[in-house]
């Protein structure tokens, strides 16, 4: 299934289904070559408003919620990497996207990657936003874990939950709109134990072997207060001979939001 739905500021709210999980999305509208944005782990589909708003002048900009995430589905069964990747495989080829542009963050640079990896036909270029394709550890899918748990939800009303997350920001704002009203409070479109299991599928292991199989060009955007240490970084870009790196000194893990202009630099930069 696919349906259209028009939500705020023109932009277009995209419903697709994969064999019964319903995933939504964003359509920032533009023109030129198709952009996919990925999300990363508890984030949404419109934290990308901002990149969208100066990226749709060059480019068809849409993003997706990830299974787990946002108006897709909230619970879902499978939670694995694999399932991601065939998640954005669809929607490319539902609505005829390819050759792509992925940009993912995190979870969805990993994600990103992957599908480069294992579908070369469809992904005309790939960049990953301090993600890297090295393995995680136990003690950070804890501390992530922990983190969420300790949101004071439900919020009493959205600047409350600004304030809550440092604002008012560019990132606070984000990551405002990606909580849903209900209950007559403000509360994470998210479930924190779908988040914990999403994380630990994902770090189990290290995904070397697919980075070196990606063979678009490649721009790997490391964030210099980041989880990507500067050795992944650099073994990135030694082992895939054209992939290219740009580091923002200063940025938090989530760059496109900390640091949004140089954040705009970068990708001008990449995909002029």
């Amino acid at each position: 299934m696919t349906g259209k739905l028009p939500i705020t500021r023109g932009e277009v709210a995209l419903l697709l289904d994969r064999d019964g999980v319903r995933l939504t999305g964003v359509d920032f509208g533009g023109h030129g070559r198709p952009v996919l944005l990925l999300h990363g782990l508890a984030g949404h589909a419109r934290e990308w408003a901002e990149t969208a708003s100066w990226l749709a002048e060059s480019c068809r900009v849409l993003a997706f919620d990830a299974r787990g995430h946002g108006g897709s589905e909230r619970l879902p069964a499978d939670v694995s990497l694999a399932a991601h990747v065939a998640d954005v495989v669809h929607a490319v080829e539902r609505l005829r996207l390819d050759p792509v542009t992925l940009v993912g963050q995190s979870l969805g640079g990993l994600t990103a990657l992957l599908v480069a990896a294992e579908r070369p036909d469809l992904v005309a270029g790939l960049i990953v936003a301090d993600a890297s394709p090295a393995a995680g550890d136990e003690a950070s899918v804890a501390e992530v874990g922990d983190a969420l748990s300790r949101w004071p939800v439900p919020f009493a009303s959205r600047e409350a939950a600004i304030e809550f997350f440092g604002g008012p920001s560019v990132s606070a704002d984000a990551w405002a709109d990606g909580l849903e009203r209900r209950d007559g409070g403000w509360w994470p479109s998210f479930d924190v134990d779908v988040m914990i299991r999403t994380l630990s599928q994902a770090a189990a292991r290290s995904y070397w072997g697919e980075w070196e199989r990606v063979s678009c060009p490649t721009l790997v955007v490391r964030a210099g207060n980041g989880i990507v240490t500067a050795a992944d970084a650099r073994a990135m870009v030694d082992r895939l001979p054209h992939a290219r790196l740009v580091e923002l000194p200063g940025a938090g893990h989530d760059l496109h939001l900390d640091r949004p202009a140089e954040w705009r630099s970068a990708l001008t930069e990449f995909l002029g």
